[in-house]
């Protein structure tokens, strides 16, 4: 199987605006390649759909960053059978931080992740093709923020008070990358999370250390936490598919990785971890 991309644009009617996003999926059309912005795609820009009904995965990015990092993961998981939706969150991405470490940010990822599966269930092309009952997300950093919160996690705030989040029931399953975990210490904050969830961490990541992590899915319900997988030597960043090497500079940290840790090498491995776990639960 290969995969075909399509740029599209996710309405939102309670904010009175729009977002992009990026979708892949499965084709049967031989893959020529496909770019956006300085990333190159393992995929066919509008190669039609596969035949069948495929599972829905959408993907929310790190806080600041960009829809376009998850390359290796998103086309892995296309040409395997997915329809994988990749929202840019407004206000917290790398072009526009405005919202980024707020409250408002909290409360709205939740809701754009949702958004970017709505579309893509009501989308002509791909809505026929989208099994509406395997739904799953991933996130990185506060994209699993993100995830956590679609699957009915409770964030509070670093002030103490409660943010107002709607869970999404037709989330079936997670994958969770260096989780931004804090925002859920609160008791009982974790009770309600119902879908099975995969963590895949980094040794050496300063940024959500596992300590932190550990300490907050302790209070998961039991059987929820199906497995938390440290990656030796990996930092944050190194989920972020690597970079094209004219970004790869000094003092561009999301191109940089601990010494002695090979992302290359990693992103040819990883992707299939994700899915055996996908497919083994939805």
């Amino acid at each position: 199987m290969e995969s075909g991309i399509r740029q599209i644009t996710i309405r939102d009617a309670q904010s009175d605006s729009s977002f992009p996003a990026v979708v892949q999926y499965p084709s049967e059309a031989p893959s020529t390649g496909a770019s956006i912005g300085p990333y190159h795609f393992n995929a066919t820009f509008d190669a039609p759909i596969a035949p069948g009904r495929f599972p829905v995965c959408v993907i929310s990015h790190g806080g600041g960053g960009s829809h376009l990092l998850y390359r290796s993961i998103a086309s892995y998981l296309a040409r395997k059978g997915f329809i994988v939706v990749s929202p840019e969150h407004p206000g917290d991405n790398r072009n526009d931080g405005s919202l980024s470490n707020t409250d408002a940010m909290a409360m709205n990822r939740p809701r754009q992740a949702s958004l970017a599966i709505d579309t893509v269930l009501s989308d002509e092309c791909l809505g026929p093709a989208a099994d509406g009952q395997r739904i799953c997300a991933l996130g990185h950093s506060m994209g699993g923020y993100t995830v956590l919160a679609s699957t009915g996690g409770k964030p509070w705030s670093r002030t103490g008070s409660p943010i107002a989040v709607q869970a999404d029931a037709r989330v079936r399953a997670a994958v969770l990358l260096a989780p931004a975990t804090d925002w859920f210490l609160a008791p009982a904050s974790l009770a309600d999370v119902r879908s099975p969830i995969l963590v895949i961490t980094g040794a050496q990541d300063q940024i959500t250390p596992l300590r932190n992590i550990e300490q907050a899915l302790s209070a998961l319900p039991k059987g929820i936490l199906r497995n938390l997988i440290v990656v030796d030597g990996a930092g944050h960043y190194s989920f972020l598919t690597p970079f094209p090497a004219s970004m790869r500079r000094p003092g561009f940290l999301p191109a940089t990785d601990p010494d002695g840790f090979d992302r290359e090498r990693f992103h040819a491995q990883f992707p299939a971890t994700i899915h055996e776990f996908l497919v083994d639960v939805l």
